[in-house]
């Protein structure tokens, strides 16, 4: 037996690979619609080459265009959310409320919006009139006028009740350029209140699972909460909406895009109670867990203190929390130092822990 160990050079975990069979799927699967990585793969070896063009190159929640001599950001999304009705909203909440959130990522005010209903064959006109009232209502709400729209009907079996698409399209203001690429080294990472509620709270009424509280659903238009942040400077760097893939997938988007590293407090990160314990019983990670009224934004360390004020004092922001920084180590990579004093990579998922909650 040699006397001395044979050591070899420690690898590069920045270089490490996992496996993901599911990439290989000549088929689509669940998770090309989950908004991690089978869908960032979709949209780039698919959709990208066909459609070409700089607007959608940018590939955020909103495209910036320039039209007539104003910038205007356009968004569109589509919902297919089960059950239609959950603590907290309903698909027709969402509709308004997720494409008003895209737009506010940007910067903008949304102004109008598209509705189109895919209907299918058999569902309850009630049922239909519950929706409509309530996209209708959180459309007032958000102070955005819906302008147009299209409705078409299926065969029975060939849809889920009712599937809805809105598009919408706001200014973006002067001086306002909200994009991954501005984020540097020495950036604050701010949430906006607590993480995985939406999630958890479509997963409770779906399976019928009691965690001894209701939990609600986050779901909330952010534009004032947005407007609150550009008051106080508008170099804010990047703002993102943590829908589908959760806080986890919107870090990591950034980070990719940035070529900047983040690290992330797991302490810092605001879990309620009972979407804690709600995880732990169903063994999903908060952080991947999806959000319908929270943002993430990357804002410049001298601006930090006073845009986290402003956040506080609004009502969708008053558990505003810092919970890391961006950083020049480990690019395009997200790493979380544990409450044990460890740190671990936060990953970009590969597809969506809960399908359908959006």
């Amino acid at each position: 037996m040699a006397d001395t160990l044979d050591l070899q050079p420690i690898p590069d975990p920045a270089a490490w690979t996992c496996p993901a069979p599911l990439r290989d799927q000549p088929r689509i699967v669940m998770g090309h619609g989950g908004g991690g990585a089978l869908s960032a793969e979709l949209v780039r070896h698919v959709f990208a080459p066909a459609f070409g063009g700089d607007a959608l190159a940018q590939l955020g929640d909103a495209a910036a265009v320039s039209l007539g001599g104003l910038r205007l950001a356009l968004s569109t999304d589509s919902f297919v959310v089960r059950p239609l009705f959950f603590p907290g909203g309903s698909i027709g909440d969402l509709a308004v409320n997720g494409t008003v959130n895209d737009l506010a990522m940007s910067g903008a005010r949304a102004a109008y919006l598209s509705c189109g209903f895919i209907l299918e064959e058999g569902v309850e006109l009630e049922t239909v009139a519950r929706v409509a009232d309530a996209l209708g209502a959180a459309a007032r709400a958000a102070g955005v006028e819906v302008a147009t729209g299209d409705t078409k009907v299926v065969e029975a079996g060939h849809g889920d009740g009712v599937f809805v698409n809105t598009a919408g399209i706001g200014l973006i203001p002067a001086g306002v350029d909200l994009r991954p690429q501005r984020v540097v080294p020495g950036d604050v990472v701010i949430v906006s209140g607590a993480v995985g509620v939406h999630g958890v709270a479509i997963m409770s009424v779906r399976e019928g699972l009691e965690f001894g509280v209701e939990i609600e659903s986050d779901c909330a238009a952010l534009g004032g909460l947005v407007d609150a942040m550009l008051a106080v400077t508008p170099d804010l760097h990047v703002l993102r909406d943590p829908t589908r893939g959760g806080l986890a997938a919107a870090l990591n988007e950034i980070a990719t895009a940035s070529g900047t590293g983040t690290v992330i407090s797991e302490r810092e990160v605001p879990v309620p109670p009972a979407v804690a314990n709600a995880c732990a019983m169903l063994g999903l990670d908060p952080l991947y867990v999806a959000n319908e009224g929270k943002l993430v934004a990357f804002v410049p360390r001298e601006h930090a203190d006073a845009v986290l004020q402003a956040m506080r004092s609004h009502p969708l922001g008053g558990e505003s929390r810092i919970i890391g920084e961006a950083v020049a180590d480990h690019p395009g990579m997200v790493v979380a130092r544990t409450g044990l004093g460890g740190t671990r990579v936060v990953d970009m998922p590969i597809g969506e822990q809960l399908p359908r909650i959006c």
